[in-house]
């Protein structure tokens, strides 16, 4: 072929346009995608086209190594870990894909010389709001901790065409509005609709025996449900491994009904498609209604049901093994309980579609599922009413019924004589309404159960799930969370982590326990220098963002103490707002009083019908009305709440953080990913003994942390015994006089009743025990404004802060659960250089 000797008499060298990492050729290919991927010339290019057109470069760079790295997984035959989460809050790829094929820096010097911005092109993308919150930011971590580690890896989720609400601010009160993150395209996602697979609701079962003679079950459903797989490849940071998110989007199994349409029924003739997509259009809907709560059962079942459809496919057809190894070469995580269906599910595929006889299914199931458990908060432990399971998923119903009634009898043979035992481990609660445990279904059914931080497993195997402990000991270990560097540092935090780099070097980045060199310049006056100089240069940077966007200036010589997560009770924000108010008052008693100033800054989303979520964003902001405004404080004190926050507007505030609130009631946080972020750039923590703050004050040192409150079992103590709130108000008068001021209406005059029912909660139910850690936190945070004073002491804890999280590291926590759990083992691929005369040697391979 005249290609082929054109080729073989060349010399010159070439370097692939989809492929080559040289400036000059990711110019052309950008330059191409421009003109043919967007139909667009330089001169009327839209700052959103130049984001599509270097992403579509980037994205092809990450399509070559993740094309190998599938090849390379199956030609080797490698145990895969599948990471099924109803979550995946992954936040904006360019930039971090940017960091993981190390050209961040190559990219921006390009823009330089085209006259643009990277930041400006970087601001373009949408956010993927794909999660509430931690849950689904973990999964994002841990993907990016896989690749990195070269694990063969995939994750499986819902693709919500709506994800979770943005954020807007009115008159102080939280607006939801429509997440519309698609309305642009997405261009990291890659639809595989030859791989899609049906998936079934409603309906009922029937019974038959196949030609042996064995009794089998059918299920004939109301509704078939296409799910097709939506493609993102998740790049490791420099290393050619590549991981891929799957995300499932539901259609209809017909879009169009031509028979009804022929009888004039148009409606008719595409509501099946509506219904259908309806299942994936919205991230969790409000689950207080009756509709909602069915569709979240059916969000849950689609998307467990398609991956196991997929995973058991891929080793059929692809790998071409038995499913009696199935447990063999896959080991499949449920995060939290959302997936927790899929125990049922591959009972269902192997019994009722693969003809498996039950013991054999059960051993491969069991075998196959890992489980961890998020949440000590009892209403948080999902459940699912029994009609509603035999009316939306009936076989599933059925098989469950089969489980409980093997695992009970498992029970009664260990523990005789024991019926109140029977009723608490039972997978279906018999009080009230019958329902189904599902983090009873997903202990039940897998082979492994931890949780995320060393409280938080010690209170499940003791309190929350000690009797499945005591039957199962060997079952359950803690894996305690953590978080990727490259995003949450090497990318957030630049002026940081050049420092970092300077002194150290960037193997940090691979190995976060790296950052502990940091220590040998702890007494270097020209390094704390630097450090604060880094610092503030972050809270420059937030200053201007707050100022740009809200019109509120704050001074970055401030303290700049930051509440971000979640709006709930037991993250206690209104404890935060509670000492803001104190220092209101100590600032309007002595207006020359000397305090340190302080900008306060908060972020997080309330569920949306979760009324005293929304009541405590309203305070937060009627309070910081008053206090932004009264001339007496004088700037000391600013109060912020960043409206929207999720994971692109993150991005300046962890690295701009002096002081990190992690307030919750001691007992209630699982671990929290936050405290993590705060901690690696160098802010210190306030915080009770909860979650993984334990951990950090291990690691940081106890004298770099500033601990207040109750500690869990005295938080048990104290909610077993008799709390007289009303003594501890009118004991307390700093206490007494914040919560009459917000009572009477000081906050709230158009409206001087606003707050009393956040008031009473507190003084005569108080579940999370904010008036019993009061005084402890303020007392707390005047060791924090005298510690702050001293800027040298301040920096030293700051660095050792950041030098001594290595432990939270997602990277350490991933191969953990390989090593112990999953039994998985790293395999490096490595890729040869394009050579395009081996085109020759292409051969095609149906799969």
């Amino acid at each position: 072929m005249a290609s082929k000797a054109i080729m073989e008499k060349s010399d010159l060298k070439i370097e692939d346009d989809r492929t080559g990492l040289e400036s000059e050729t990711i110019q052309r290919a950008f330059l191409d995608n421009l003109f043919y991927v967007q139909g667009k010339r330089p001169e009327n290019a839209t700052k959103n086209d130049l984001y599509l057109a270097i992403s579509y470069t980037i994205r092809d760079r990450i399509m070559h190594r993740w094309l190998n790295s599938n090849k390379y997984y199956t030609d080797n035959d490698a145990r895969a870990v599948g990471y099924l989460s109803a979550e995946f809050l992954m936040g904006p790829q360019l930039g971090n894909n940017l960091i993981n094929l190390g050209l961040f820096d190559q990219m921006g010097k390009i823009f330089d010389s085209f006259g643009l911005d990277i930041n400006e092109i970087l601001d373009q993308e949408e956010e993927p709001g794909l999660g509430n919150g931690g849950l689904g930011r973990l999964a994002a971590c841990f993907l990016d901790s896989m690749a990195t580690l070269n694990i063969p890896s995939v994750g499986y989720g819902i693709r919500y065409e709506f994800g979770i609400f943005d954020q807007e601010i009115r008159d102080g009160w939280q607006v939801e509005i429509t997440d519309k993150w698609l309305k642009f395209g997405n261009p990291w996602e890659i639809p595989r609709n030859e791989a899609s697979v049906e998936v079934k609701f409603g309906g009922h079962t029937g019974v038959y025996h196949d030609e042996e003679g064995n009794h089998r079950v059918a299920w004939h459903p109301d509704q078939v449900v296409l799910a097709i797989p939506y493609d993102t490849l998740i790049l490791g940071y420099l290393t050619d491994n590549t991981a891929v998110l799957r995300l499932w989007k539901s259609e209809a199994s017909e879009s169009f009904y031509f028979q009804e349409y022929n009888r004039g029924n148009y409606y008719g003739a595409v509501e099946e498609k509506v219904t259908s997509e309806n299942i994936t259009k919205v991230l969790y809907p409000n689950d207080e209604q009756e509709s909602g709560k069915t569709l979240r059962l059916m969000q849950q079942y689609f998307f467990v049901s398609a991956t196991l459809q997929d995973t058991i496919r891929f080793h059929c057809k692809v790998r071409k093994h038995s499913l009696e190894i199935f447990h063999e070469k896959i080991t499949l995580q449920l995060n939290d309980t959302h997936p927790a269906i899929a125990v049922a599910e591959m009972m269902r595929l192997l019994i009722d579609e693969h003809l498996m006889d039950w013991d054999k299914a059960w051993y491969v199931t069991t075998n196959t599922f890992g489980y961890t458990n998020h949440t000590l908060l009892p209403e948080a432990l999902e459940t699912w009413p029994v009609a509603k399971m035999e009316h939306t998923l009936p076989r599933l119903m059925e098989i469950i019924l089969e489980i409980n009634h093997h695992f009970l009898e498992e029970v009664r043979q260990k523990f005789p004589n024991d019926a109140a035992r029977i009723t608490r481990m039972s997978i279906i609660g018999e009080g009230g309404v019958r329902h189904v445990r599902m983090a009873h279904l997903a202990i039940v059914g897998s082979y492994a159960v931890n949780g995320v931080a060393q409280l938080h497993t010690e209170l499940l195997t003791s309190k929350v799930l000690v009797n499945f402990f005591e039957m199962w000991p060997e079952k359950f270990s803690n894996k305690t969370n953590g978080i990727t560097p490259r995003r949450w540092l090497l990318l957030n935090n630049p002026s940081l982590a050049e420092l970092i780099n300077s002194k150290i070097g960037i193997d940090w980045a691979i190995d976060l326990y790296e950052l502990k060199k940091l220590e040998q310049y702890i007494e270097n006056e020209t390094f704390q220098k630097q450090w604060q100089k880094a610092k503030h240069a972050a809270k420059d940077r937030l200053a201007k963002k707050i100022k740009k966007n809200l019109g509120i200036d704050v001074d970055p010589k401030t303290l700049f103490d930051i509440q971000v997560k979640r709006i709930h009770e037991y993250k206690r924000q209104h404890l935060n707002v509670l000492h803001i108010i104190t220092l209101y008052n100590r600032i309007k008693a002595n207006p020359a009083i000397d305090i340190v100033p302080r900008t306060f800054i908060f972020g997080g989303k309330a569920a949306p019908a979760y009324h005293m979520a929304k009541l405590i964003i309203k305070l937060i902001n009627a309070v910081g009305d008053v206090v932004n405004h009264d001339p007496d404080v004088d700037g000391r004190i600013k109060v912020v709440f960043i409206p929207d926050y999720n994971v692109k507007n993150s991005q300046e505030v962890y690295p701009a953080a002096d002081l990190s609130e992690q307030i919750s009631t001691a007992g209630k946080e699982a671990s929290g990913t936050g405290n993590m972020k705060f901690t690696m750039n160098g802010a210190l923590t306030i915080g009770t003994m909860d979650g993984a703050n334990i951990e950090i004050r291990e690691e940081v040192g106890e004298e770099n942390f500033f601990l207040f409150g109750l500690n869990a079992q005295e938080v048990f103590d104290l909610k077993s015994g008799f709390y007289d709130t009303i003594a501890i108000y009118h004991e307390n008068e700093a206490l007494k006089q914040c919560l009459d001021m917000i009572s009477s209406g000081h906050f709230s005059p158009d409206q001087p009743d606003r707050f009393q029912s956040l008031v009473d909660a507190l003084k005569y139910h108080d579940p999370y025990l904010l008036l019993a850690d009061y005084q402890s936190y303020i007392d707390c945070q005047d060791r924090v404004s005298e510690c702050f004073r001293d800027q040298v002491k301040w920096t030293k804890m700051s660095i050792l802060n950041t030098a001594r999280c290595g432990k939270f590291s997602s990277d350490r926590t991933i191969k953990e659960y390989c090593e112990e759990i999953w039994k998985v083992n790293p395999v490096k691929v490595e890729i040869p250089a394009y050579d395009p005369k081996n085109i020759e040697n292409v051969a095609f391979e149906n799969q």
